[in-house]
C-alpha cells in the first residue's frame, strides 16, 4: 500500500489534529492509499491469503459463524487483505497479521458515516462552523473523500475492533471509530479515524502503538 498525498484532505486534518473541547481532545485524519503492494505487503498479503485458506478448508458451510459465504471469494479475500494492509500501514507499530475478519462490517450506505459523524463531532462541527465561514464539517469531508474515491462508487467498511485489536485502546480513549472507503475501479482506500481522550491522557495517538498481547490468530467471519 501507496500512501497517496491529496490537498483535499489538508484542511479537515489539520483541524482535527489535536482539536480542544475543553475536558478533552479530539485527533482525527483522512488519509488515502493506492492498493499496490509494497515487498512487505506482498509477503503479508501471501500470508494472509494462505491463512484465510487454510481456515476455510477447515470450516462447515454449516456453521451459521462460518465465513466460507464470504471468502469463499477471492475478490473478498483481497478486500479483507487490503483493508488489514492499511491499517498496517496507518498504525506501522501495531502487529495486525492475525487481526480477526469479522471486526470489519461492510455499511449498507454512507448514512452510517454520517450519522456517526453528527453524533461523535457534534461539539467539532461546530467549532469549524464557526472558524469555517457556517459552512459543515460533515459535508467539508465528504466532498473531500468524494473527490479523492468517488464515494458512490466504494465499498464502505467499519472496523469494530476487540480490546485486544484496538491500537487506542491503551491511550485511554473515550470513543473511537474508524472508516474505510475502497474504491475496487481505481485500486484505492481512503480511511478516516478518529477518536477522543479525556485532559488526563496525554499520548500521542496518529503515530500508532505497539501491542504487549498476542492476538488470536483465527480469521472468522467478515461482511463483505
Amino acid at each position: 500500500m501507496k500512501f497517496l498525498e491529496y490537498t483535499p484532505f489538508d484542511s479537515i486534518n489539520l483541524f482535527l489534529e489535536q482539536l480542544d473541547l475543553g475536558d478533552c481532545t479530539i485527533r482525527g485524519n483522512l488519509e488515502a492509499f493506492s492498493c499496490k503492494h509494497t515487498a512487505t505487503d506482498r509477503r503479508l498479503s501471501i500470508s494472509l491469503e494462505h491463512e484465510i485458506l487454510d481456515y476455510l478448508g477447515k470450516s462447515s458451510d454449516s456453521d451459521p459463524s462460518s465465513p466460507v459465504e464470504h471468502l469463499a471469494s477471492r475478490s473478498s479475500r483481497k478486500t479483507l487483505i487490503y483493508l488489514v494492509l492499511t491499517l498496517g500501514h496507518i498504525y506501522p507499530d501495531y502487529d495486525f497479521s492475525a487481526v480477526r475478519a469479522h471486526l470489519f462490517f461492510q455499511e449498507e450506505e454512507l448514512e452510517s458515516f454520517k450519522q456517526m459523524v453528527d453524533t461523535y463531532l457534534s461539539d467539532a462541527s461546530r467549532q469549524w462552523a464557526a472558524t469555517n465561514e457556517g459552512s459543515s464539517l460533515l459535508d467539508s469531508m465528504t466532498k473531500a473523500i468524494d473527490e479523492v474515491i468517488k464515494i458512490k462508487e466504494c465499498d464502505i467498511y467499519s472496523y469494530n475492533p476487540d480490546s485486544d485489536a484496538d491500537p487506542v485502546l491503551e491511550k485511554g480513549a473515550i470513543w473511537s471509530f474508524n472508516y474505510y472507503f475502497y474504491n475496487r475501479k481505481l485500486k484505492r482506500v481512503v480511511s478516516f479515524r478518529c477518536y477522543c481522550t479525556s485532559k488526563l491522557s496525554g499520548d500521542d495517538f496518529l503515530t500508532g502503538v505497539a501491542s504487549d498481547g498476542e492476538e488470536e490468530d483465527a480469521l472468522i467471519d467478515m461482511d463483505i
